[in-house]
């Protein structure tokens, strides 16, 4: 099934391309074409196409953070006693290495933020020495993740 919106059509060769991508970024075009059944050159255009449309951008590594000794992940909901102090709390966070996500949401929360950390007491010295100092912020709420059981991308 083809998918098309005002800026992109994405056919057939289009999603074997990116599935092909998503399971390896470093996978060579060369390889992609052979499995398709196009030349390199089709296969550079259209991942072009793709990058000129927004679809896709850049290519990642993924490091395994436990190798790192970062093996506790958690979820801090953070409660900001003014709605406006959320620019300042985002750009502190930012100088806060271990975390690595940041969401602005609806709800009880007015952050919620993902961070790695080595242990269970380097994330309590994050959160007493980081993370609760920062200007506005009136408290949090910590949740560990004890395994993290599905990572994708969405499907195309």
């Amino acid at each position: 099934m083809n998918y098309k919106n005002d800026n992109l059509m994405i056919d057939g060769i289009d999603k074997i391309i990116l599935g092909e991508l998503i399971s390896d970024s470093r996978k060579s075009i060369n390889k992609i074409a052979l499995k398709i059944g196009i030349s390199g050159a089709a296969v550079h255009q259209r991942i072009k196409k793709l990058e000129k449309s927004g679809l896709i951008s850049g290519s990642q590594i993924i490091i395994n953070s436990n190798i790192l000794g970062y093996t506790t992940m958690a979820f801090i909901g953070i409660y900001l006693d003014k709605p406006m102090k959320n620019f300042d709390a985002v750009n502190r966070l930012k100088k806060i290495p271990e975390v690595i996500e940041c969401h602005y949401t609806t709800g009880n929360w007015s952050i919620l933020v993902k961070i790695l950390s080595k242990n269970n007491e380097h994330l309590m010295s994050l959160l007493n020495n980081n993370i609760q100092k920062i200007p506005g912020v009136s408290r949090t709420e910590t949740f560990i993740s004890l395994e993290q059981q599905i990572s994708r991308q969405i499907p195309i």
